[in-house]
């Protein structure tokens, strides 16, 4: 064996590791941009993302609306007596203690909340999908006189919910209006996050 072969030898390793080491660097190149495709887009996390609210301006008997996911979410400040009509529509509901319909569960009671006061719903119907109208005024003539005590009402094909989002018996809706993971902390309201 001579000198010259040894060296050739030599060379060739150095020559082979190194187009090996360039070829996993552009694999690597090549690779990144391909994988970090499949990551969520910065306007998807957004949509995901957790919505924050202050509720400390909303008044008594108001209702703000804030998106979540791409769906109007209504967020009512409930007075005293709304709380307290819950109980006289009870007969009156297809599903009065939401045992069909989607909810977390700290908001399976009369009241559908956290805080007795503030109602946090999906403002999605459940029947095809339409907004719902907030309707509080008790007693509207259009919507049933007397047997009215406020809620919401589907424009669409005439669903009628209580101020909880509990669906009146008989209604084209099948179900409750969902109510998202929330929580509250004094005056801050967090749709999205428990």
């Amino acid at each position: 064996m001579s000198h010259a072969e040894g060296v050739n030898i030599k060379r060739r390793r150095v020559l082979i590791a190194t187009t090996a080491a360039i070829g996993a660097v552009g694999v690597g190149a090549i690779a990144t941009p391909f994988v970090r495709s499949w990551y969520p887009s910065a306007k998807a996390e957004a949509a995901g993302a957790a919505v924050v609210t202050d509720i400390s301006s909303v008044e008594n008997g108001q209702m703000i609306t804030v998106k979540y996911r791409g769906k109007p979410i209504f967020i009512v400040k409930r007075t005293d007596e709304m709380v307290a009509n819950l109980a006289k529509v009870t007969p009156k509901l297809a599903d009065p203690t939401s045992e069909s319909s989607v909810q977390p569960e700290y908001c399976k009671n009369e009241t559908r909340s956290i805080e007795p006061s503030i109602l946090v719903v999906e403002g999605v119907c459940t029947h095809l999908g339409c907004a719902p109208m907030f309707r509080p005024e008790v007693g509207a003539a259009d919507l049933g006189g007397s047997d009215w005590f406020g809620g919401f009402f589907c424009p669409c094909h005439g669903s009628m919910y209580d101020l909880s989002g509990r669906v009146y018996s008989g209604m084209p809706a099948p179900l409750n209006l969902p109510i998202p993971e929330y929580s509250i902390d004094g005056t801050t309201l967090t749709v999205g996050e428990a």
